[in-house]
């Protein structure tokens, strides 16, 4: 912080020879893109993301100019506070060195009173300078974010832009899901449960040794049926938990699946419900497209963030905008989240979603 105070004297004085300087030019676009440029640099002597505050593309709004122009008071005053802070150690160093001889100081010699007094003062005003230097810090990162960033309406639009999109996003996933469950049924328990119909049939009409093949299609009808309803909703995600449904989902796997979830504690159910989905889709799509050998699924706390993190040995080459994958970054979308897909040509593949705490 002290250092981040200096640099900034120095920095306000170059920022006002510079506004000085470019003021008779100031619609010229290459002194905004110069203004932008000391912008940008005092931003990072502060800490704060250019591209947070829309540094990272000129506005042309001469906003960088008019920050410029009101820092540099605030610069001087925190080159004020420091050359305070540098008189008063200098001085105190002094003093020290003469009493600590013997000597007086401005023909003082120490006593107990005037060392407690002295000692009494020069934190007062140790404290004083530091607080000064504090607040000088706060009001440059303050007046920064404030005359740097984007206005506040303009954030309140896209925020509601991007809640539109998202909602509209999950409605076309909840759509889409609908049409996969509607394929899944027709195409796998509905023709099994009409092949059974048949084999009955045939079986009544003297037929006694297709029991054994209509016992083994009505398996597999459970089995399909089964699979169609974990694609819905797993039963066990609200009983179990994560861990457990994560568990299920490498074991019905045709590829070795490594599950590791590190969650201290139970998310709440859309958390745990959009990780479970993550993971499933991954792992399908792995086994099915990928030509994988192997999977790894893992899940951990990072800060306020749930990350999932599927990673394959695939031949890689997955489409983000397939319908799969695309499902899956508008479901993570509506829970405020990131979604990111990592698969060049040749593998691997790895597929991470951050859910924040909901």
């Amino acid at each position: 912080m002290l250092g981040a105070v200096i640099l900034g004297t120095f920095t306000a004085l170059l920022d006002l020879v510079f506004l000085l300087l470019a003021l008779p030019f100031a619609r010229r676009s290459a002194v905004r893109e110069t203004a932008r440029r000391l912008a940008v640099l005092d931003a990072r002597r502060l800490r704060l993301d250019p591209a947070a505050l829309g540094l990272d593309a000129a506005r042309g709004d001469g906003r960088e100019a008019r920050y410029l122009a009101v820092r540099v008071p605030i610069g001087v005053l925190g080159g004020f506070v420091v050359t305070l802070l540098g008189w008063g150690a200098g001085m105190a160093g002094v003093l020290a060195w003469s009493w600590g001889r013997g000597l007086p100081f401005d023909g003082m010699l120490p006593t107990a009173p005037l060392l407690a007094y002295g000692a009494l003062v020069g934190t007062v005003l140790l404290i004083l300078n530091l607080s000064s230097l504090v607040g000088v810090h706060a009001l440059e990162r303050r007046l920064a974010q404030r005359l740097l960033g984007p206005d506040r309406t303009e954030v309140l639009r896209r925020r509601i832009t991007e809640l539109t999109e998202s909602r509209a996003g999950m409605l076309a996933a909840v759509d889409a899901e609908r049409r996969r469950i509607e394929r899944d049924l027709h195409d796998g328990p509905q023709q099994r449960l009409v092949a059974l119909a048949m084999l009955a049939g045939r079986a009544r009409r003297g037929r006694p040794e297709l029991l054994a093949q209509l016992h083994e299609q009505a398996q597999q009808a459970l089995v399909e049926l089964r699979e169609v309803a974990w694609r819905i909703y797993p039963s066990g995600l609200d009983s179990l938990g994560l861990a457990d449904a994560l568990a299920g989902v490498a074991e019905r796997s045709s590829i070795p699946v490594k599950v590791v979830c590190e969650l201290p504690t139970r998310q709440s159910v859309a958390v745990e419900t959009t990780s479970y989905f993550v993971a499933s889709e991954a792992v399908t799509n792995a086994a099915k497209h990928a030509r994988a050998t192997a999977v790894t699924v893992e899940v951990r706390e990072q800060d306020t963030m749930v990350v999932v993190c599927v990673h394959d040995d695939g031949v890689g080459g997955a489409d983000p905008a397939g319908d799969g994958l695309s499902g899956l970054a508008r479901r993570v979308a509506a829970l405020d989240g990131r979604f990111t897909v990592t698969s060049p040509a040749g593998g691997p593949t790895t597929i991470t979603a951050q859910l924040p705490f909901v």
